[in-house]
Formats: C-alpha cells, sequence, structure tokens
C-alpha cells in the first residue's frame, strides 16, 4: 500500500489552520471530545425550533427516525435509484425528491443532511453539503484514508459548519452505561478491552442485482472498525495510538480482484491506548461464529462482558472484599470475584416520547437521531464530532497498513488539536 496519504500529517492539517485563526470552533470541539459525557438528555418540543433535515441514500438512510422527533422534518430526499427513492418518501413522508446529489444540495430547503450513502462517497458528500452550508450527519466509516480524514476536519473547522458521525455503537445501551460507569469510577482502572465485529455472509452485498461489484466487494475489514473502536474508546476514554495486526484471506477471487487491493477476510488488531492499557479489536467478514458486536472490559475493581451470540448474558464482574482464605482445587488462595447477569436497561427515558421505540444496531438508531437534533438545538458539538470520528476510524486504516506489512508495529496519528 502506498504512503502518499501522509504527505500532510493530520497534526499538520489542523495545526496550520490553528495558525490561520480559524481553528476556534476545533478547539472547543476537541474539549468535548475529551470529556465525553452520556446521552443528551430529553428534550421537548420546542415551538418555532425544527431542523429542516434531507437523507441521501435509501438503503441505510431509511433506518432512522428523523420524521419522529418533534423538532426535526424531512424537507428533502435524495437517491439514485427510483426504487430507493420511493422507500425514502414512503419512511419520511417527503414528497420532494432528487436522484442528482448536486441538484438536491442547490434546491432543497435543509438545515442539515444525513449522509447514508457507501462508504468511498462518505467525505467527498460531506465536505460538499458542508460548503453549501448544511450541518452533516454522516454514516460510518468517516473516511477512507489518513489524508480524507484530515480534509473532512479542515472543510469543518473553515466552514463552521456541524459534523456527526452516526456511529452505533457509542449508544448502545450498553455502551451508555459502561461510559457513565467508567465515569463513575466503578471500573477502577480498566487496563484492557476488547471488541469484536463478526459478520459472516456478506459476500451476496459485494455484487448488485447484474451482478457488477460493489463497493463493498474486497471491503478491507479494518477500514471499517468504527463499531469495535465506538465501544473501546467512549469507555475508556483513552485514544488509540500504536497498533500490530494480522490479517487473515484465503485467495478467494474476491480477494484477488477487488479495488482496495486487500487480501483480508478477516483482520485482529492489538492496540496500545494513549493511558499504556491494551485492548484488541477483530473485525471479520468470514469466520464459523455468531454474528456480533460486541466490546468487553476489564477493570482492577469491576469487568463488564457483553452477551455473546451463543446465548450468555451481559455479566459484571465484581471483586468482593472480607471473604476468609479459601484454597482452590489446586491449593492456591483464590479471590472472590462474583459473577452476575446484568438486566441492561434500554435508556429510553433519555429519549422524547415519540423515539421510544426499537430501532437497528442494539436500539442505538433513536439515540442518534436525538444527539444530532439536540446538538443542532442546543448549538454544541455532538458528542460524535468529527474528532471522535477520526480517531475511531483512523486506527483502523492504520491497522489494515499493518496487516499488509505482516504485523509490523505502526503509530496511530492524532486528529485532534
Amino acid at each position: 500500500m502506498t504512503d502518499a496519504h501522509d504527505r500532510k500529517s493530520p497534526r499538520e492539517v489542523t495545526r496550520r489552520l490553528f495558525l490561520k485563526g480559524v481553528a476556534a470552533s476545533a478547539a472547543s470541539a476537541a474539549v468535548t471530545s475529551t470529556t465525553i459525557q452520556g446521552a443528551s438528555k430529553a428534550i421537548g418540543p420546542r415551538p418555532g425550533k425544527i431542523i429542516k433535515i434531507g437523507v441521501v441514500g435509501g438503503n441505510f438512510g431509511r433506518s432512522f427516525h428523523w420524521h419522529l422527533h418533534p423538532n426535526s422534518k424531512v424537507t428533502a430526499v435524495c437517491d439514485l435509484r427510483d426504487d430507493r427513492l420511493e422507500t425514502l418518501r414512503k419512511t419520511y413522508r417527503c414528497d420532494t425528491a432528487y436522484k442528482n446529489f448536486r441538484t438536491f444540495l442547490k434546491k432543497a430547503d435543509l438545515d442539515a443532511v444525513a449522509v447514508f450513502t457507501p462508504a468511498p462517497l462518505h467525505v467527498w458528500m460531506a465536505t460538499e453539503a458542508m460548503k453549501a452550508g448544511k450541518h452533516v450527519i454522516s454514516a460510518v466509516p468517516a473516511g477512507m484514508s489518513l489524508e480524507e480524514l484530515g480534509q473532512l476536519i479542515e472543510c469543518k473547522v473553515k466552514t463552521g459548519m456541524t459534523y456527526m458521525m452516526a456511529e452505533t455503537s457509542f449508544f448502545r445501551p450498553e455502551i451508555i452505561t459502561c461510559r457513565e460507569w467508567r465515569q463513575q469510577g466503578k471500573f477502577g482502572t480498566i487496563f484492557h478491552s476488547e471488541a469484536e465485529y463478526h459478520h459472516e455472509g456478506l459476500i451476496p452485498l459485494m455484487f448488485d442485482e447484474r451482478g457488477f461489484p460493489t463497493w463493498r466487494h474486497g471491503f478491507p475489514p479494518m477500514h471499517y472498525p468504527t463499531h469495535c473502536t465506538g465501544m473501546i474508546i467512549p469507555v475508556t476514554g483513552e485514544r488509540l495510538v500504536e497498533v500490530q495486526a494480522i490479517g487473515w484471506g484465503d485467495g478467494h477471487e474476491i480477494l484477488q480482484t477487488n479495488e482496495y487491493e486487500n487480501p483480508f477476510w478477516n483482520t485482529v488488531a492489538f492496540y496500545k491506548t494513549s493511558g499504556g492499557h491494551s485492548c484488541r479489536v477483530a473485525v471479520c467478514w468470514h469466520i464459523a461464529a455468531g454474528g456480533t458486536e460486541r466490546g468487553q472490559f476489564h477493570g482492577d475493581r469491576m469487568s463488564y462482558v457483553m452477551e455473546r451470540p451463543e446465548g450468555s448474558p451481559n455479566i459484571v464482574y465484581t471483586i468482593r472484599k472480607g471473604k476468609e482464605v479459601v484454597l482452590d482445587a489446586n491449593g492456591y488462595p483464590e479471590g472472590d470475584v462474583h459473577r452476575e447477569p446484568f438486566a441492561q436497561p434500554n435508556h429510553w427515558e433519555r429519549l422524547p416520547e415519540p423515539l421510544r421505540i426499537a430501532s437497528g444496531h442494539g436500539g442505538s438508531h433513536t439515540f442518534i437521531t436525538h444527539e444530532f437534533i439536540g446538538a443542532l438545538l442546543e448549538e454544541r458539538e455532538p458528542l460524535v464530532n468529527v474528532y471522535e470520528a477520526a480517531a475511531y476510524t483512523a486506527p483502523g486504516i492504520v491497522a489494515h497498513r499493518s496487516a499488509l506489512k505482516g504485523g509490523e508495529s505502526l503509530k496511530v496519528p492524532s486528529f485532534d488539536v
């Protein structure tokens, strides 16, 4: 893989902007990124305050709930395909439809744009929308290269528009709970964390109905890391700064012919965090295991293990004190570690009443809807702002490079100001 994307380092991009005097909003965003709180508090309807949003991408884009939020209205939809455009119209009860993205940006009456298109288009569409004066929420990943992430940050800072990445893992109820437990000190020190995204059976999505390759054809697993990093980074409160990764592929024709020159179905990465701790991330497209997006966090006072696809529940482990010394079967002293299934709350009380419904990716979609609209109404940076988006995406890009280099240890650049 070429290193052409490294011509301008991420820190050089943000520093150059700062010296030009246009990074005031970026500095504010960086503060938000290092003091992550829980999902935004529930807000009731605000008369006269309606965010007019346009949705681009009628496949995944139809699975959010902009039309149910009391302060949001879908005023335009856009997709190249007639069938998906019709789906968007029906879902969001909107008859203003476009097949051309540029026309959509010029003619639609919009405050914000929701970009839910193929991954290679995310940065281009997000930056075009921000240049047109629209706030943006984008599907994951934030970008395809370190250079693209720098371009995204540069555009957000220059335009002053709001950017949010719709990372579902950040807003899963389990991760909301764990973020708050860490802030309360319940874990003690989280010295190791793990997350895995297993998704066997994607080959049919790698071809369209005509048999032509789609953007998913051979897509590198670590270019889609955010369902894992979007658990680990928010819960630990630490960045991922160094990585060694190993990839696996079987020489399948898809791995020999894809435009990404990616030879891997699966990649496992081992990271060092900014706090000097460890974490493991596994993203697998071809694996004899149940599909899952899950994490686990190990502390010196408490640990949390999310449910597994084979049926084990969410479990909390704690160390109890005061127990008399007991020897195990081998004659060694045994600590008193308490294991208890955890009944995970859905946190719906934090949402406006119309959004208190089951939604995609473990219940996260309604929280994403609420957070983006809430950020615009409150004129603040969203929780998963452009700096968080880069911090979740870049470690996977570098992990893929490490795997291509046979597991070489590589530094993960920082995009924070």
